[in-house]
């Protein structure tokens, strides 16, 4: 699960182009002394993975509080098919219901603090622009934080969230040096891989929440393991 995790963040970050690129091309990053810029690009990425890794965390918390009332299988069959439904539900629904309205009042203060800190040229501005990035609403780290709830436990949750942040540095930091990188139909192409890439990864938590008995892939039920140790005795 965790090499989806790093699949998810490669391919969706020609999403997270389009959405938080403006972000990257604007980074006041010194064009003049590229060991600098190298420096302050690293730490930049280093805020938004710290950002990711606290999401993480958070919700993998509340994936370990389900996991205690025995409803983490129930829970990874749930986000698998959650994620499915994100996908092929068309875009315009999600609009008409508004479900980020709610939250509208925070992301306005992020990004706030973001314009406020683009003005800025000190290295923990990049620290600080990196991880309000991160707290901006995005489709993909949605996908990503249902997977981390499924992670059953903070740590498992954190982790998930760090290495998806991982996946999406490569083509963020071209982003920050080449900004009309792979643009028209090259990238539409790989747009178009993503949907039927979080489906199969919503399969994989169907299929492993349905406690199959395959290793790795849908290990058995803890306590039928418990019960068939009891039977051997």
């Amino acid at each position: 699960m965790l090499l989806s995790a790093f699949i998810l963040g490669l391919l969706g970050s020609f999403h997270c182009v389009g959405m938080c690129g403006p972000i990257a091309f604007m980074l006041p990053v010194d064009r003049t002394n590229q060991l600098k810029k190298v420096s302050q690009i690293a730490i930049y990425h280093v805020g938004r993975l710290l950002a990711y890794s606290l999401i993480g965390l958070i919700f993998g918390l509340i994936g370990k509080g389900l996991f205690i009332f025995g409803f983490q299988q129930q829970l990874s069959i749930i986000i698998g098919v959650l994620m499915i439904l994100v996908v092929i539900i068309p875009q315009k629904t999600f609009n008409k219901y508004n479900f980020s309205k709610p939250i509208y009042k925070l992301i306005s203060k992020v990004k706030s603090a973001l314009g406020t800190a683009l003005k800025k040229k000190t290295m923990d501005t990049f620290l600080t622009i990196g991880f309000l990035n991160g707290f901006l609403p995005c489709g993909l780290v949605y996908m990503a934080v249902f997977a981390a709830i499924a992670g059953g436990n903070a740590l498992n949750g954190s982790l998930y969230m760090s290495i998806f942040g991982l996946g999406t540095v490569p083509l963020m930091t071209t982003a920050i040096y080449f900004s009309h990188f792979l643009k028209g139909k090259a990238r539409q192409r790989i747009q178009n891989i993503i949907p039927v890439f979080v489906v199969i990864i919503g399969a994989l938590f169907i299929i492993r929440g349905l406690g199959l008995g395959i290793p790795y892939l849908s290990p058995a039920p803890v306590y039928n393991m418990v019960t068939n140790g009891i039977d051997c005795h």
